[in-house]
């Protein structure tokens, strides 16, 4: 990283900010056999993506209970773009839970658009608390703003929750309520870690015409390297609109899905079984890794939420702000540095997801920790006991001793 002066570059500039948790696995050898076989496709993806695109879209929602019709999804090359692209055909002010995926706060930004951060209940985050919303909405209107927009995540990045849906039912609820249109990223939502015990109720199961719901395959079903995401509009004559205006924003932005991608994209979205049996079992190796590290933080005196869904938690250090500050920690840019320096793999503090400054909180992933070559990451994931892998079970003690340090 470069320096200006005396502050480091990679502590602010977005370029610099956080990527979502990687799944830390070679891509599957059956999308990397469709991604060949189209490499020779010379045009991109129509805007919104093509029909063969649309319609696995279609089956992969339909198979979780929200049906489709070709015509109210919407296909974009990544989903920093797609997001950018629906926010700026809803207009209005946004309001988004606190913490929020690193992303979303700078497509505001750019759009020029005000947002106001929400806090989350105590038992999950990706929702915001219904009363702080409501209480949120009512002074950002009586301050002249107009609030059109939530954003939320069923199953979270950054903390790793999945949000009850007695919970969720409220805060969408309320949302409604006020004149709020939903838009529900559910990237995360087939990274579970104990699937038979979860149940992750999209809001557009309760309020079809109120909510859009979008999805970055990366998080489960293609690599990051593959950019590709899928949105779902409402099927009403305003959501018709909507995606209308999202498209000319894709095709301003550029935002086509490669060919290839799309071939590949396409083929997981059919979950055949080799895609089904990948996503399970990273979901459960994980699960694993992360549970181990939850067990950490807790020993280390750190607080965490059990993870439950994704490749990553989310750690407050505020139980050790004095021994902390005796190192010079003071602060999540800080500790961000500091846990950084020692584990050698990044630790994006939480002021990179919306949360106070001040506040010793960081998210800790799981990828980086299933090994350092393609073939140590494949050995995690078929093993019966990867825990004991020497190089999982050494990244594993390197966190530990991080942590554990005697202030």
């Amino acid at each position: 990283m470069g320096t200006t002066g005396t502050v480091r570059e990679g502590r602010g500039p977005v370029r610099y900010g956080p990527l979502a948790p990687d799944m830390g696995l070679p891509a599957l050898p059956e999308l990397v056999a469709e991604l060949a076989a189209a490499a020779g496709q010379t045009s991109p993806e129509e805007p919104g993506g093509g029909p063969v695109l649309r319609e696995a879209a279609c089956g992969y929602w339909s198979r979780r209970g929200l049906p489709a019709h070709p015509q109210e999804v919407a296909a974009a090359a990544g989903a920093q773009p797609l997001l950018l692209a629906l926010l700026a055909a809803h207009g209005g002010d946004v309001l988004m839970p606190r913490p929020h995926p690193a992303s979303w706060a700078p497509q505001a930004r750019l759009l020029g658009r005000a947002f106001f951060p929400v806090p989350t209940p105590a038992e999950c985050g990706g929702v915001p608390d219904l009363y702080a919303l409501l209480e949120t909405v009512r002074r950002v209107r009586a301050e002249g703003g107009a609030p059109r927009l939530l954003l939320l995540s069923i199953a979270d990045d950054p903390t790793g929750t999945v949000a009850p849906p007695e919970l969720l039912r409220e805060a969408c609820e309320a949302a409604v309520g006020e004149g709020l249109h939903i838009i529900s990223d559910e990237t995360w939502r087939d990274t579970l870690h104990r699937p038979h015990e979860t149940v992750p109720l999209s809001p557009a199961e309760m309020w079809p015409d109120d909510v859009t719901v979008f999805s970055d395959l990366a998080g489960a079903l293609t690599p990051a390297s593959w950019p590709a995401a899928v949105a779902r509009f409402p099927a009403t004559e305003v959501g018709a609109r909507r995606r209308a205006r999202t498209l000319d924003h894709l095709t301003a932005l550029g935002a086509l899905v490669a060919g290839p991608v799309a071939a590949a994209a396409a083929r997981a979205l059919d979950e055949p079984p080799g895609v089904t049996a990948r996503v399970a079992a990273a979901a459960a190796l994980h699960a694993r890794v992360a549970g181990a590290v939850h067990h950490i933080v807790l020993t280390a005196g750190a607080l965490a939420r059990p993870p439950r869904a994704g490749r990553h938690l989310y750690a407050d250090f505020g139980p050790l702000r004095r021994g902390l500050a005796a190192r010079g920690v003071g602060d999540s840019m800080e500790l961000e540095e500091f846990l950084g320096e020692r584990l050698g793999i990044p630790v994006p503090g939480g002021h990179r997801f919306g949360d106070e400054l001040g506040a010793l909180r960081v998210r800790l992933a799981t990828g980086p920790l299933l090994g350092s070559t393609p073939e140590q990451r494949m050995e995690s994931l078929t093993d019966v006991e990867p825990l004991e892998l020497p190089h999982v079970a050494e990244a594993l003690s390197i966190l530990t001793a991080a942590l554990g340090e005697p202030p």
